[in-house]
């Protein structure tokens, strides 16, 4: 079967991807995030080809995870600015950051996230009700109230086990998500 779309998918992941997932957006939003607003700055330092960006950032504008704004009349020139939107997205990035640096050496990282005071920082997911890790909680997905019955069968517990006892019964421990 050929997808056009992840809108139908009744997944909060899916959806995500919707808007996310086509990899120069992140990447754009990064920079966002990091201050940077014109065309020339995101052309510049992600070396990424003017047509596609003037794509990129029409989606990410249509979708509310960037404003344009213009900053200039003659000749007409615009800003793309982070909007609330995608500040959330904020933990998501730092999330791939981790991801991406977990298997390198502290030494050899080109960039290390850290706080107010220069300290290194190495981001875990929590929850915010119980202060836990994801891993302490043994967090897992469930249907929520208007889940299909699709979703209700993909998240049901007795067919999660029997799947995840088959992966771990050749060598693979799923996550607990």
């Amino acid at each position: 079967m050929q997808r056009s779309g992840f809108d139908s998918m009744g997944c909060p992941i899916a959806g995500a991807l919707e808007q996310v997932g086509e990899w120069w957006t992140l990447l754009i939003l990064r920079d966002a995030l990091d201050g940077f607003t014109r065309f020339d700055e995101f052309e510049r330092n992600l070396g990424i080809a003017p047509n596609m960006l003037t794509r990129r950032l029409k989606s990410l504008v249509d979708d509310g995870l960037l404003e344009r704004r213009q900053y200039s009349d003659r000749p007409a020139r615009y800003e793309y600015l982070a909007t609330k939107r995608s500040r959330e997205l904020s933990s998501v990035i730092v999330a791939l950051y981790a991801w991406g640096n977990k298997h390198i050496e502290h030494d050899d990282r080109e960039v290390v996230l850290v706080d107010a005071d220069g300290q290194t920082i190495d981001p875990v997911f929590v929850d915010r009700n119980t202060g836990r890790t994801l891993g302490e909680s043994k967090a897992h997905f469930v249907a929520g109230p208007a889940a299909s019955e699709m979703m209700r069968e993909r998240q049901d517990p007795d067919k999660r086990r029997s799947r995840r006892s088959r992966a771990a019964s050749v060598g693979h421990e799923p996550n607990s998500q």
